[in-house]
């Protein structure tokens, strides 16, 4: 069972997180003499406006599975509702806080948080336009819609990710526009999976977090 810490992200937003470790070390987590691995995942959670935090069922399932071998996971909550704007500058934040403390990054999240993934691992800048490419190892998105608003479109930042990727999405999703998302990362050649399940994977939950945390694992070479 992994122990988790509480972590504030620097960033002009309030951002607070949770630090999973598989077995913390002596210092505090996210020091270079605490750590207890190499590898961290970023893990960003759904909707803030719809019940959406770091808590969220699907990312502690994903984050369980990663901890269990060995890799770290730091679920954050976003600072003030901003549209997706301010949301994805959060999710930089929060990258670059695992990048200073970690050797290799992972990246994920579910449905609203699942685009962010796609937004931030594709560099796309918080007007929309696009940026520079994070320094990412794996990217992961869980039921993601294809855009957040008209600036924040997945699909053109899903051409810019250079990181083994995949897509998780449930195949009886009424409520995310995922099909556009899958239809994209297999043209790319991302592999994908598809669960017979609803949006929010119930009965399904475990299952989507090995699905995902597995290809994390993979991709990170743990």
């Amino acid at each position: 069972m992994s122990d988790s810490e509480p972590v504030v992200v620097p960033c002009a937003r309030d951002v607070r997180g949770s630090l999973d470790t598989a077995a913390a070390g002596d210092g505090a987590p996210g020091a270079d003499e605490g750590n207890s691995t190499d590898a961290c995942v970023v893990a960003c959670p759904p909707h803030p406006q719809h019940r959406g935090h770091r808590g969220d069922n699907r990312l502690v399932a994903i984050s369980d599975r990663l901890t269990e071998r060995g890799v770290d996971c730091l679920r954050f909550d976003y600072g003030e509702w901003d549209e997706g704007y301010g949301e994805l500058g959060d999710t930089y934040a929060a990258i670059e806080w695992a990048s200073e403390r970690y050797d290799a990054v992972g990246l994920t999240g579910f449905s609203f948080g699942g685009c962010l993934t796609l937004l931030a691992a594709g560099g796309t800048a918080v007007d929309g336009a696009a940026a520079a490419t994070p320094d990412i190892d794996a990217v992961a998105a869980l039921a993601p819609p294809a855009r957040l608003n008209d600036d924040l479109d997945a699909l053109p930042a899903m051409e810019r990710v250079d990181a083994p990727a995949t897509v998780v999405y449930a195949e009886r999703d009424d409520i995310a526009d995922w099909e556009p998302v899958v239809e994209r990362a297999e043209a790319l050649g991302w592999p994908t999976t598809g669960l017979s399940a609803g949006h929010l994977f119930v009965g399904r939950i475990a299952e989507a977090g090995d699905a995902v945390g597995a290809f994390l694992l993979d991709a990170l070479g743990e």
